[in-house]
Order: structure tokens, then C-alpha cells, then sequence
């Protein structure tokens, strides 16, 4: 500061003498001209330089930019049209609208989309209850999947107060687009002896999304005789709702109809406009019995007014069909594809009635038999009941893998952390998604750490879904090797996401558990699997170095997350989202100094598969490079000096961090964080859990190390992790226990017993009780103990509730956070199978 105001004082002075010599005349005057010269020169200079300076910095945060929206160059790791109905036709149609109760749609980015609502007439004064898209709190349950294969048929309960729904498809290989399918939708009274039977509403509607052609024919009184259609990826097609008949009956029973026919409002908005559309009362007249009245849409349509110039322009139709009619009662949705009919000297019979019937029977034979051939539960003694949860997990799994197509919005890494704030996010390019989803009701998206959980239990069942799942994951890999944590691509998955969700940011990473699967593979010996890994392998590489490289931490071999939120005063511990475990107690001060034990193990992890993969395809170059890090990583040594901590006695997290947070009142604005003595410094981290077992967990430590032991140690203490429950994610010691991380966010992995650990922590104690070891005996006995614990806790939660929960409490067991989740809970299945 000093010298910048001498400089300025000194230049006037300077200045008035040079003017005075040059008044004078003399040598002053071109003295002052050479150092005018001098200085313009020198100014000169330095503008060019800051603007090469600056424009540098543009270039290179355009460039960064650029690259975070940009796909990866590598061959894609799936065929061409892989999701075409030439290339896959058996997976062309599918349940993959997993948010909505009952519906299907095609494998496009712009699909022919079918669902199904239906509404309790009378039930609540007013409008009633329309019901369509599964929501948290709307008071449906339970329901989910009986069987589901992932590929052709499943048979789905829904318990909706005093009604119990049946929804069932099948579908019919033939032609060129996909073949055929037919729903079958049964409504009975939840309790038999019913005396007054419910007049009840099912909305079957079909939804176009681009310029595919519907043709309706409508019959007497409102009821469509047929839909036929056209469009280039399913080519000429005819959908035909079957007149109702009592269950297991082929005996018409009387209905009312009414029909709807609009533009597509967009596909978030179809709930909404269905429920404004239902304000007309209509009288529901059985022959022999009194009339009710019933909302309904409006009443027969003058289809000739909607002529062909008009339909499926721009945003595309929707059509839908209410069918009204008494409890008992079954419907069918019969779809037919024109080029599974031509060619044929026998016509097809339709797929209703009895042979719908037989269809589905033998589809549900088949699905036990495969259940049984590969998990064995029958033959490992489960009883009937466990076997039908088993079912139901698979099932559920299945029944929640959705198609997604859209962009997402991505924040770029500005190469500094924060600096991201100050760019606009940008549009990724326009991608698919085939995954499984956490939680229809809650999550109904893709989550990238939790499908490498979902695929561990798909590859059992049918390897080719993984494949098809695991080469839509890597397709979504940006230009550096990024692919982002929570997939919201679509309209329909963008209205379930809350605003400060949808922004991906291309600096922050996420555990990589599709390794999970890809490790799995290695072990097959499939040729298919093989031939999937030997075109993943670039993609592969290039996602994990990217995650080696972005997260190292601040010495050789450490890595840290980037992305922890920042130390707010109203945040007892700043959360941890890109690792999974969101709130889990990390160092108390986040800084740049942290080393953050979890994702180190999981970088080893990667290192190890990476190196067997190269090493199996002959990758030669790949395994010479990866093998020394891989070897680093998995060095005893190297994990001790950065991450045993001999005060704690096991491993932890580093950083600046104390233990001595916590939130207190301070109205008028809340609870606030206090930080008392001592103050934090750089340390240990002190929050024994779920992270301090991961070098165990991901099976790093040999089974004669010194460190398995102590681990055992706290992992079998009920005072720390254990409880009757399963593994608690946060012991029971730890300050952080069971704490809020702020005024408004309660505890989430600060106790809780979540099943992908605990099924981490069974395959690991299982893999230790099979080595020989100090600690073999003792890995044994607590594998079977910790199975006979998480399996009998979530199979008494199912049994009292009828859902697989997100999470179970550690003090009495119960369900908690979201239902159902379907998702890495149901890896429950594989701990009853004994499958790690």
C-alpha cells in the first residue's frame, strides 16, 4: 500500500519537471519523448500480456467447459441400435416406467407410452382418489411385484384401502417390432363377505410422443371397439380393450364407458389433466339394479372433428379409455403388432381369456423354476414364506428398471474448487438410460453407486440385462471420463427431482461400484460377459482414471472427495454427498488436507479389477501401468501411514477436525453449530463406522493382518456397530450418533442398518471365514450370525408392513426412510442365498 501511493504522489513532480524542460526547449523535450516511448512500450507490454493472460484463462475454462458436455470418443461399449426392435426385440417393450403403478412403454427417445389410472367412486365426498404415479404418501399399500423376469411377464398385488389390485403382462415374441402383449387388470374387495361392492374406475390411456398416427374406433355408449396405429419403429399395430368379465370368468359383466382424446399435454401433466377433465356425473345403470352416479370424463367424442390432418403433430395424442363397473371384476389390454400377424399361414390367436390365462401360468412356472435353479433357497432350507420375500426382492428389482432418454444439466470443473459457481450449467448431449431405480415412489431415476449394488443381484438372474444396463452407464461418460452421480433425464423423471438436484457437477465423483458387477464377471467365465468387458475396456479405463487423477488427495496415494458441503453454521458436520453416505461424520473443518479412508479403498478396488481385466484381455500396455498402482494401493504399509489410527485403534479418515461440535439454540435463528475446546487441528477423524471397515468390506487386508482383528473387534461390539438388526452405520459410541446434521435434516447415516454394507460386510466375513487365518473361525461365526440377523429383520419388516424398506433402525427394526426400495435392498436375496 505504501508503495503504491509513493508511485502515485512521485508522478505529477515528475511530470511538471519534464514539462518545464520542455518549455524551455532542449534536450528535455526528446528525453521526454524517449521515456513517453519507453513507457508506451512498457504499457504496451503489459496490456498484451494480461490479455493473453486472460484470454489464456477463458480459453481454458471454455475448453473445460466444453469437455464436461462432450461424450467420451471411446466405441461405445453396446452394438449400434442395441435398443432397437431389430437388435433386441424381446426387450423393445417392457414395465419401464417404474413411477407409475402399471405401465409400459418402448425402448425409444420417443416411445409409445401406456399406463393405467383408476379411482374408487364414492369412497370421499368430492372428486375421488385418481391414482396413477406412486407417490410416498398417498395411503396405496402395500404393493409391488410378485414376479417379474426382467423380460416378459410379472404378476403385481396393490392394496388400495378396501381394494386389492392384480396387474399382469405378457408378452409374445414375433415380427419385426417387438411382438406382441396383453395386460390383465383384476379389482376385488380386500376382505371377502364385502356387503356393498365399490363402483370403481380404471383409465386405460395411450400417450404419443412424436408423429405416431392414432386411429380410434369408437362403439355404442363411449366404448372403443379398437386403436389402431402406425409409426416407424413399431410399424402398423392395434390395441383392443376386452369387455370386463367377473375374475375367472368369461361371462360379459355390465360397464360404463367414457373416452378422452387430446393433444399430449406432457406426460408430468396427464394426472392433472385427467382430474380437471372428471366433472361430469354419469349414471351407471346394471340391468336388475339401482343406478349410481360416477364421475367420469366428458362423454362420447365426435372423432371425425380430429381428422388425420391433425393428430400426432408436434407434441403428440393422448387417448384414454374409463371403464366403470362393480367390484369383482378383471379387464384386458390387448396390443398386437401388424408384422407379428403378416406373412403367417396361420393367424395368431389373440392373447385374452384362456389362452392370456394359460400364458401367464406358464410364465409363472417358468419364473420359479429359474428363481429356484439359481439362488436354491428351497434347497437351503428357507421356508415358503422367505422364499416368496426372496421373489419379491428379485421381482421388485426388476419390475423397477426404467428407459430414460433426455439431457441433463452439468456444472464444469473450473480446475478450482468453488469457481464452478460461477458458470451457468450446460446441457448434456441427449442420452439413454436402461437402469434400475432405488425406489419407484421416491428415487425413481438412476443413482450410479447404487446400480452396482442393483446389477449384483440382475446378474444372477439374467447376465444380458447387466450388460444392456452396465454399457447405458458408460455411454454417459463425458470427454474426461465423468459420468454423473444422479441421472434426471426426461420431463417425467425432471418433475420428481427437487430444483437443487438436477445440476450435476463434473468435479464431484461417486463411489464405483459398477465395479462390483464387472469383478463378478471376471469370475464367470462367460464368453458373452467376456466379449461385453473386451469393448468396455477403454470406457472402463478412462472412468477410472479420471476418478484416480480428480480425487487425489494431498499426498501420494490419498484421495479425497471433492464436493463436501461447506462449514455453515447451521451444519453440525458439512455432508459428504458424492461419497453415498451423505451425512456420515467427517473431519469437523473441511479443507483441502483431508484424506478420506472409504474412497481410497475404493480406488483400489479399481486399480485391482482394472489390472485383472487388462490382464485377461491381453491389454498388455494397460496392465504395465496399472499394476504398480494397484500394488501401491493394496500395500499394508502404505494404508497404515495414512490411515491406521493407533489412538482409535482403527482405520479413519484425516483432517482438520474436533470433536467438540455441536448444535445449540440461538433464536431467533435456530439451532447453530458451536465448536468449543479443544480446537480443531489436523487428526484423526474419530466417527467409528460403516468407513472405518471399508478395508476390510472391500476385502483389501490379507486374511493373516494384524489390523483384521481389530476390526472384528468393534464390528461384533454391540456398544460400537453391532446390533440384532445388522451392522450399524454409526456406532453407538460415536458423538455423532443418531444426531441431526442441522435443524431440518435428521440423522441418515448416523446409525441407521442400510443392507448394502451389511451385504459388503457378509460377503467379507464370509471370504475371511473361508482363507486360513488368525481369523477364520471367528469370521465364520459372525458372518452366520450377522446373516441370521439382517435376513430375519427384513423378513419380519416385510411380513408386518408388506414393503422392503431404504433403511432399518438399529434399536428396534423397524423400516425407515422410504418405501418401497427395492433397490440395493434387495440384495437381501443374496444374503439368503449366500451369494457374495
Amino acid at each position: 500500500m505504501a508503495r503504491g501511493e509513493r508511485r502515485r504522489r512521485g508522478a505529477p513532480a515528475d511530470g511538471a519537471r519534464t514539462t518545464e524542460r520542455a518549455a524551455r526547449g532542449g534536450p528535455a523535450r526528446r528525453s521526454g519523448e524517449a521515456r513517453g516511448s519507453a513507457w508506451r512500450a512498457a504499457l504496451g507490454v503489459v496490456v498484451l500480456s494480461l490479455a493473453l493472460g486472460l484470454s489464456g484463462c477463458w480459453l481454458l475454462a471454455w475448453h473445460r467447459a466444453r469437455r464436461a458436455v462432450t461424450l467420451h470418443s471411446a466405441p461405445p461399449a453396446l452394438p449400434p441400435d442395441s435398443s432397437s426392435p431389430a437388435v433386441a426385440p424381446d426387450l423393445f417393450w417392457g414395465t419401464y416406467r417404474p413411477h407409475v403403478y402399471f405401465g409400459m412403454k418402448t425402448r425409444s427417445p420417443k416411445p409409445l407410452l401406456t399406463g393405467l389410472m383408476w379411482a374408487q367412486q364414492g369412497a370421499t365426498p368430492g372428486t375421488p382418489k385418481l391414482r396413477h404415479t406412486c407417490e410416498q404418501g398417498d395411503g396405496v399399500g402395500p404393493y409391488g411385484w410378485e414376479f417379474h423376469d426382467g423380460l416378459s411377464f410379472g404378476r403385481q398385488h396393490i392394496q388400495d384401502g378396501a381394494l386389492r389390485l392384480t396387474t399382469e403382462f405378457v408378452k409374445r415374441p414375433g415380427g419385426q417390432h417387438g411382438g406382441d402383449w396383453s395386460w390383465r387388470v383384476t379389482v376385488e374387495p380386500q376382505t371377502s363377505g364385502t356387503s356393498a361392492l365399490p363402483l370403481v374406475s380404471l383409465f386405460f390411456y395411450v400417450v404419443t410422443d412424436g408423429k405416431e398416427v392414432l386411429v380410434p374406433e369408437v362403439g355404442a355408449k363411449g366404448q372403443l371397439k379398437f386403436i389402431s396405429g402406425h409409426s416407424s419403429e413399431l410399424g402398423d399395430f392395434r390395441f383392443t380393450l376386452m369387455t370386463p368379465t367377473n375374475p375367472g370368468d368369461t361371462a360379459p359383466k355390465y360397464s360404463s364407458y367414457n373416452v378422452f382424446w387430446s393433444s399430449n399435454p406432457g406426460l408430468p401433466l396427464l394426472t392433472e389433466m385427467v382430474k380437471s377433465r372428471l366433472n361430469s356425473w354419469f349414471q351407471h345403470r346394471p340391468p336388475g339394479a339401482s343406478p349410481e352416479r360416477y364421475l367420469g370424463l366428458p362423454g362420447s367424442l365426435k372423432w371425425e372433428d380430429k381428422g388425420p390432418s391433425r393428430q400426432g403433430q408436434g407434441q403428440g395424442q393422448f387417448l384414454i379409455q374409463q371403464v366403470t363397473l362393480k367390484v369383482p371384476f378383471s379387464v384386458e389390454l390387448v396390443f398386437e403388432s401388424g408384422s407379428a400377424r403378416g406373412g403367417g399361414s396361420q393367424p395368431l390367436e389373440q392373447l385374452a381369456g384362456s389362452l392370456l390365462t394359460q400364458a401367464l401360468e406358464s410364465h409363472a412356472e417358468a419364473f420359479r423354476e429359474h428363481f429356484e435353479k439359481t439362488f436354491q433357497l428351497k434347497e437351503k432350507g428357507l421356508s415358503p414364506e422367505e422364499q416368496a420375500l426372496g421373489q419379491a426382492a428379485l421381482s421388485g428389482l426388476l419390475g423397477g428398471i426404467g428407459y430414460f432418454y433426455g439431457q441433463g444439466l452439468v456444472l464444469a470443473d473450473m480446475g478450482v474448487e468453488g469457481s464452478e459457481q460461477k458458470v451457468d450449467p450446460a446441457l448434456f448431449p441427449p442420452v439413454p438410460l436402461f437402469t434400475a431405480v432405488p425406489s419407484r415412489s421416491f428415487f425413481p431415476r438412476g443413482f450410479l453407486w447404487d446400480e452396482g449394488f442393483h446389477q449384483l443381484v440382475v446378474q444372477r438372474w439374467d447376465p444380458r440385462l447387466t450388460r444392456e444396463v452396465l454399457g447405458h452407464w458408460l455411454g454417459l461418460l463425458n470427454a474426461d471420463g465423468w459420468i454423473g452421480r444422479e441421472q434426471v433425464l426426461g420431463d417425467e423423471a425432471r418433475a420428481r427431482v427437487p430444483p437443487e438436484f438436477l445440476v450435476q457437477r463434473a468435479a464431484h465423483a461417486n463411489p464405483p461400484t459398477l465395479l462390483l458387477p464387472i469383478a463378478h464377471m471376471l469370475e464367470g467365465g462367460d464368453p458373452a460377459d467376456f466379449a461385453f468387458l473386451r469393448r468396455a475396456f477403454p470406457r472402463l479405463r478412462a472412468w477410472f482414471s479420471w476418478l484416480h487423477k480428480s480425487q487425489a488427495g494431498p499426498v501420494p496415494l490419498s484421495y479425497r472427495w471433492r464436493g463436501r458441503d461447506p462449514a455453515l453454521p447451521t451444519l453440525l458436520n458439512p455432508k459428504t454427498l458424492p461419497s453415498g453416505l451423505d451425512d456420515y461424520p467427517r473431519a469437523s473443518h473441511p479443507s483441502a488436507n483431508e484424506r478420506h479412508l472409504d474412497l481410497r479403498c475404493w480406488v483400489a478396488l479399481g486399480a485391482r479389477v482394472l489390472v485383472r481385466l487388462a490382464e485377461q484381455l491381453g491389454e498388455a500396455e494397460a496392465a504395465a501401468e496399472l499394476g504398480p498402482l494397484a500394488a501401491s494401493l493394496e500395500a499394508e504399509e502404505s494404508l497404515d501411514e495414512l490411515h491406521w489410527a493407533p489412538e482409535l485403534g482403527v482405520f479413519a479418515d484425516f483432517g482438520n477436525h474436533t470433536r467438540a461440535v455441536q448444535l445449540k439454540p440461538r433464536p431467533p435463528q435456530g439451532l447453530l453449530r458451536v465448536v468449543g475446546r479443544p480446537h480443531p487441528r489436523l487428526q484423526y477423524v474419530d466417527a467409528l463406522g460403516y468407513v472405518s471397515l471399508f478395508p476390510m468390506l472391500l476385502r483389501l487386508l490379507d486374511p493373516n493382518s494384524s489390523r483384521l482383528g481389530p476390526l472384528l473387534d468393534v464390528l461384533a461390539d454391540s456398544r460400537h456397530l453391532w446390533s440384532p438388526f445388522g451392522l450399524r452405520s454409526l456406532a453407538a459410541s460415536s458423538p455423532f450418533y443418531g444426531q441431526r446434521n442441522s435443524e431440518h435434516d435428521p440423522p441418515y447415516w448416523r446409525g441407521a442398518v442400510w443392507l448394502n454394507v451389511n451385504y459388503l460386510a457378509l460377503g467379507a466375513l464370509y471370504h475371511y471365514g473361508r482363507l486360513d487365518g488368525p481369523h477364520q473361525a471367528r469370521a465364520a461365526k459372525l458372518h452366520s450370525e450377522l446373516r441370521a440377523n439382517v435376513v430375519g429383520n427384513v423378513w419380519r419388516q416385510y411380513q408386518a408392513t408388506g414393503f422392503l424398506w431404504e433403511q432399518y433402525s438399529d434399536r428396534d427394526g423397524r423400516g425407515m426412510g422410504c418405501r418401497p426400495f427395492q433397490g440395493w435392498t434387495s440384495l437381501v436375496l443374496l444374503a439368503m442365498a449366500e451369494d457374495y
